[in-house]
């Protein structure tokens, strides 16, 4: 019977020590999925993010003919041509959306001249853009037509400050 005795022990053991490495590896993973969450909550926060590279292609001129100009005045003279169907929305919602991440290509580091005016000239774009964005994924005329003059306020605050002989008679 003292050999009985013993295998009873013997496995007794095993089970405790099986047990105990399921709770271990549990915990184990456990922290391994908090420790992922962590990691993809850091990711996700703009303060961490790394840092990617970047490269300045055109001027400042070409971003303005090339790209504010042309959009804003999609935006400017919707008035004259008022969207009528899907396509035309598009081009809309498509100018609005390019208007408004412009700003954000006027914020980069090598564009901005400054922090003080210039950040707050851009956000005046950028805001007026984003809600022109918002408006026109909505077919919002009327909203879009509204925003007319924080547009024009946009445009012509930084033009006053940073374009030298802005609205001077020459």
């Amino acid at each position: 019977m003292p050999a009985i005795s013993h295998a009873n022990e013997f496995e007794g053991t095993n089970m405790k020590t099986i047990v105990s490495i399921g709770v271990v590896l549990i915990f184990v993973a456990l922290a391994g999925i908090a420790q992922q969450q962590v990691a993809v909550e850091q990711q996700s926060s703009s303060e961490t993010a790394p840092k990617v590279p970047y490269r300045i292609v055109g001027t400042m001129s070409q971003l303005m003919v090339d790209i504010i100009f042309p959009t804003s005045d999609d935006l400017f003279y919707i008035v004259r041509k008022p969207p009528s169907n899907d396509a035309e929305w598009g081009a809309i919602e498509r100018s609005a959306l390019t208007l408004a991440e412009s700003a954000n290509l006027l914020l980069m580091p090598g564009r901005a001249r400054d922090q003080d005016k210039w950040i707050a000239d851009a956000r005046l774009l950028l805001d007026a853009g984003n809600l022109a964005f918002k408006a026109a994924k909505a077919k919002d005329y009327d909203a879009i037509v509204a925003l007319n003059e924080q547009l024009v306020t946009a445009c012509t605050t930084c033009h006053q400050d940073y374009r030298p002989n802005y609205r001077r008679r020459r």
